[in-house]
């Protein structure tokens, strides 16, 4: 079946995004609405082209796991409640370390809002938001690149971040536990955010109400390196507790009444 030129500019657009890509990044490489991109990816769906999950699409007959789609589908008001108290944490001008977590991925959106950033990532979806956007400077760190993530990992990650001056150093994660800390499923990314947050000048660490009591077998930025959390609830306890031992304020985003 041919394609119209919008459908072929997007599968291109695909391709250079190694396969799958959220529908506001696809928007803006395209320079087009995210409307016309939901469009255009509603009819590729229905020759096959690609496959469409919330937020995003992905190239149909690859090996690309849309799970971060899953993700990013995932508690999505939540997400963007923490994703504004994020930002207004973040101060004009300011240099950040973003991972490739998909609440980190609303953050970057709301981020836009800020001036004269230095943005360093390992997270595809994190620089194509920020990029050319209020003055931003966008760091996109090399490594090898991980398809559940959309992001790089590896020695050369961790070297190249090693350079930048980090203010702030903002993650997302998998689980918390109150007594084992800040928890991944991924060894590469536990040891790339606690080498990171050992230097940082303030870590924030940003995630919704279900990741506490949840399980995960790494341990990421040590408990006592963490100033902020974010999150969507009060945490009950034991975790309100282990939060004040730890040092860590707490900061809640909830629904304005």
């Amino acid at each position: 079946m041919s394609h119209s030129h919008r459908e072929l500019e997007l599968l291109d657009v695909l391709k250079r995004l190694g396969g799958s890509a959220r529908n506001s990044d696809l928007a803006k490489a395209l320079d087009v609405s995210e409307e016309t991109v939901r469009r255009t990816v509603k009819t590729l769906s229905q020759t096959s082209d690609v496959e469409r999950v919330r937020g995003g699409a992905y190239l149909a007959g690859t090996q690309n796991d849309p799970s971060f789609f899953r993700r990013i589908s995932q508690r999505t008001d939540e997400k963007r409640l923490i994703a504004s108290v994020v930002c207004e944490v973040v101060e004009d001008g300011m240099t950040l370390y973003l991972d490739v977590g998909s609440t980190t991925a609303y953050v970057a959106e709301d981020l836009r809002l800020r001036k004269n950033l230095t943005v360093v990532t390992n997270s595809i979806g994190v620089a194509q938001t920020l990029v050319s956007v209020n003055g931003n400077r966008v760091h996109l760190l090399g490594g090898e690149m991980q398809e559940d993530d959309r992001g790089t990992f590896g020695h050369d990650t961790y070297t190249q971040v090693q350079r930048f001056a980090l203010d702030m150093a903002i993650f997302s994660l998998d689980a918390v536990s109150a007594s084992k800390g800040f928890l991944y499923q991924s060894s590469v990314e536990s040891q790339l955010s606690a080498a990171i947050a050992e230097s940082a000048g303030q870590v924030l660490i940003a995630f919704d109400h279900g990741k506490l009591g949840e399980t995960a077998p790494y341990v990421g930025p040590a408990a006592g390196s963490v100033d902020y959390v974010v999150t969507d609830r009060e945490p009950e306890e034991p975790f309100a507790s282990a939060f004040a031992e730890w040092g860590i304020q707490t900061l809640i985003a909830s629904r304005k009444s």
